[in-house]
């Protein structure tokens, strides 16, 4: 874990998460995606789709570094970052065609790379 490894979890949630999960479970990710959208959407959601992060439980009064406090909802973090947005592209692309998949499984620089760190089976096992 980002924080270490102990328990402590204060209920921050990134959206770019449960968006990019779809290919791997649309049948939990969209609902969750969706009802996300329809809860929170006023507060985390705006013109570039969903912001970096939010905490609904966070109601304290106290100085903030980074984000703002929205009163009765909670904590948000206002930044689009393309660690997040660029995520969400490539993973509703994948479900939608599979084409950043089937372009990096042809990339020979990226098999070697990851042969070389260790990974193996699945495509990398399969013939070239």
């Amino acid at each position: 874990a980002a924080r270490g490894t102990d328990t402590h979890d204060d209920c921050t949630l990134a959206p770019t998460a449960t968006v990019a999960s779809i290919p791997f479970a649309p049948e939990l990710a969209i609902p969750a995606v969706l009802e996300m959208h329809r809860r929170f959407g006023q507060y985390i959601y705006s013109d570039y789709g969903f912001f970096d992060a939010f905490n609904s439980s966070f109601h304290f009064d106290v100085p903030l570094s980074h984000g703002r406090a929205v009163a009765g909802f909670g904590w948000v973090d206002v930044d689009y970052l393309g660690i997040d947005q660029g995520p969400i592209c490539a993973m509703i692309e994948n479900q939608r065609t599979a084409l950043v998949w089937r372009i990096m499984k042809k990339n020979p620089h990226l098999r070697l790379g990851l042969e070389r760190a260790g990974f193996s089976g699945g495509w990398l096992t399969a013939a070239q």
